[in-house]
């Protein structure tokens, strides 16, 4: 029986590992027998996103004979499993529904429309349905609608027009079935309207997605043929007020510690990806959601490495706000057959076996369904994380440690230990504020390399623990005294007047519990330990001292008179830039950008009344993998993440309102989030 071997989107996740991140390395295998131990924190003040209903998903394809099967339905259900995806990745965009046919693909029987949506009814989950763009009609997607939410009463909520359309070969690179003539952006975006507006005039309460880039991977800032910018621009500026969330794929790429390095791209890809909404889609954007839903590794993919990298990933997009995030995929095929981390890892995308042999014979997967390790990942993200939780900052000092963490309804708070060392285990220290464990062993959950499940069981302290080498590890600690009786977390905060020393932080009050509210304190998140900014009788704070071109999350908390304090608001993210005036001014610019460079110019612009004679311009890159590669018109050297850049012997001086010129070929290996603040010879320029 055909069925694919090799997902076609991977031609993506070989294009990222062309790029790959440089100066991370391998772990130490010759490191010290006895760590010291890795300081964790875990900051309740500091409140992330809240966890969805559609947080945990996965992908079903109609080639996989065992979609519907009541045993694949059960083992997803177990495994928390909250969105289903239908019909496929890149089969979408050949896939017609009505005869249940992919010309070009196999169709495996018992795979239709309604045997995929009694599957999602038994798991007790949502679909994500992506309409068929490539080969398909604005029609025909309305029909789609019209026949699940009308005729047969599914209520299917969330739709998807195409998949991974950016691959149509308009950036030279093409996996994606594409028959329209006109393969650009523009008009992507232009049949996205037409979508949307087809399935919206049958049922109005649908969401309707587009496809974009992941910010800092292939084709991210890369212009093609007449649209009037990159890909994610281009969609949004005219499909964005027509769309109610944007879907996003992500291949890392590179080895197992290469992926697993890799997640710490998450929070600058999200606030990359708001960034561009809030730029280009038109008013309100703020409520178009961002779902991510294909999500794999190149190696390690049935072994340990998935299983971190699926529990670290899909934990950080969901703090990062991500609605929803599908692991590719349910069932998919053996591949090349290796060993990762003392484990036979058989190369499948699938997170339950499929049985499948290779070619030869040589080497069979385990019985049909056999749990994989990105299966056990998956549960115990379910244990880790439940719908309506709030995740809360946790941070560690070791970068092979990974910690998140979660607080519950009931005042319980989760906390999620990733050891990314394949040889070392890790005793590690967790400091709490904003939260006291209470001197009960703590519920422990365990996903050893080579497990075939998670071990439970309450043992330790809150405080400290010892993670196996290549470990998942889950404590749930009740809180030391009742939490009843607290005031409701403050809404949603927000900033206005911006500059690049304050911001006014304002918010919806609490509702007072037990006692009336006598404050409301506004912490700064800084790593796993954030800092209190200030505090206020009132609902809004204006906050000072903050430094030019950085980023800010801040969160206010409610404390009542009795000394009770509420949840953490949802967080505020906000940046400052460079003065509305000053005695200089920078202009910082980017031009043709081919997908991991550009090259980069910046102006330097005297707006005093005297020539400056001799100068030094700096800069620090808001990662830390960026970087000057060379350049011109000027000495530039970059030492970490600072960049100095001085004249030659014939741009020294800038006369009085004259300005000098300097470029340079800029590199990035991840999201390339733009530097906003210019230091001239110790005075912080504006920008322009």
């Amino acid at each position: 029986m055909r069925k694919p071997k090799v997902r076609t989107a991977l031609l993506v996740s070989l294009l990222l590992a062309a790029t790959a991140l440089s100066g991370v390395n391998p772990p130490n295998a010759s490191a010290a027998s006895d760590p010291a131990a890795v300081a964790v924190t875990v900051d309740a003040r500091a409140g992330l996103a809240t966890v969805p209903d559609t947080a945990l998903g996965v992908n079903h394809a109609i080639w996989d004979q065992n979609l519907g099967t009541p045993e694949t339905s059960d083992l997803l259900r177990d495994a928390g499993v909250q969105m289903m995806r239908y019909p496929g990745g890149s089969y979408a965009d050949i896939y017609h529904w009505k005869d249940h046919t992919a010309p070009g693909g196999y169709v495996a029987p018992n795979t239709d429309f309604d045997t995929f949506m009694a599957a999602v009814k038994r798991v007790g989950a949502q679909p994500m349905i992506i309409a068929n763009y490539g080969t398909g009609t604005p029609a025909e997607a309305a029909d789609w609608v019209r026949y699940a939410n009308v005729t047969k009463g599914y209520g299917a909520r969330y739709w998807t027009v195409g998949n991974e359309n950016y691959g149509n070969g308009h950036y030279g690179s093409a996996w994606e079935a594409d028959d329209h003539p006109d393969k650009s952006a523009t008009q992507y975006a232009r049949l996205v309207v037409e979508y949307a507006d087809a399935m919206k005039a049958v049922d109005p309460s649908i969401k309707v997605g587009a496809v974009l880039t992941m910010p800092g991977n292939w084709p991210d800032g890369i212009t093609a043929g007449s649209d009037p910018g990159p890909w994610n621009q281009t969609v949004l500026s005219i499909a964005g007020p027509k769309i109610d969330f944007v879907d996003v794929h992500w291949y890392p790429g590179g080895s197992a510690a290469d992926s697993l390095a890799r997640t710490s791209h998450i929070p600058d890809a999200t606030y990359l990806l708001r960034q561009q909404l809030r730029r280009y889609a038109g008013p309100n954007a703020d409520r178009i959601g961002i779902s991510f839903t294909e999500l794999n590794v190149d190696a390690g993919r049935t072994t340990q490495p998935a299983a971190l990298f699926l529990a670290d990933a899909y934990s950080e997009l969901l703090e990062n706000g991500i609605f929803t995030v599908h692991w590719w995929n349910v069932h998919n095929g053996i591949g090349t057959v290796t060993e990762v981390a003392g484990q036979t890892d058989y190369g499948d995308f699938g997170m339950l076996s499929s049985g499948a042999c290779t070619e030869d014979g040589s080497v069979c997967e385990p019985p049909l369904n056999t749990p994989f390790a990105p299966y056990h990942g998956l549960s115990m993200m379910k244990l880790f994380a439940k719908a309506g939780d709030q995740f809360v900052q946790a941070g560690s000092d070791e970068p092979l440690v990974s910690a998140h963490a979660a607080r519950r309804r009931n005042g319980d708070l989760a906390v999620l230990l990733v050891n990314k060392d394949p040889d070392n285990a890790h005793p590690v220290t967790i400091d709490y504020a904003g939260f006291t464990p209470s001197t009960a062993a703590p519920t422990v959950s365990t996903l050893a390399n080579g497990a075939t499940g998670i071990a439970t069981g309450q043992s330790g302290s809150a405080t400290t623990r010892t993670l196996p080498a290549y470990s998942l590890t889950t404590l749930v600690l009740r809180p030391a005294g009742a939490t009843a009786g607290r005031p409701s977390a403050p809404g949603q905060p927000t900033a206005s007047g911006v500059t690049d020393r304050s911001a006014t932080i304002t918010w919806p009050a609490a509702t007072p519990g037990g006692s009336p509210i006598a404050k409301y304190e506004v912490y700064r998140q800084n790593g796993g330990l954030s800092e209190q900014l200030g505090e206020t009788a009132a609902t809004s704070f204006t906050v000072g001292n903050l430094v030019p071109g950085s980023r800010y999350t801040v969160n206010v908390v409610a404390r009542d008179t009795a000394g009770r304090v509420s949840w953490s608001s949802p967080p505020l993210t906000f940046a400052t830039g460079g003065p509305a005036a000053s005695a200089c001014t920078v202009r910082f610019t980017t031009n043709s950008d081919w997908g991991n460079g550009y090259i980069g110019g910046v102006e330097i612009v005297n707006n005093g009344t005297s020539p400056i004679n001799g100068w030094t311009l700096t800069w620090t890159w808001p990662t830390g993998w960026q970087q000057v590669s060379s350049g011109w018109s000027a000495t530039w050297e970059q030492v970490g993440t600072a960049v100095r850049v001085t004249p030659t012997d014939d741009n020294r001086q800038i006369a009085a309102g004259g300005s000098v010129i300097a470029g340079f070929v800029g590199a990035y290996s991840g999201p390339n989030v733009l530097p906003t603040a210019f230091t001239l010879n110790g005075t912080v320029c504006a920008t322009g």
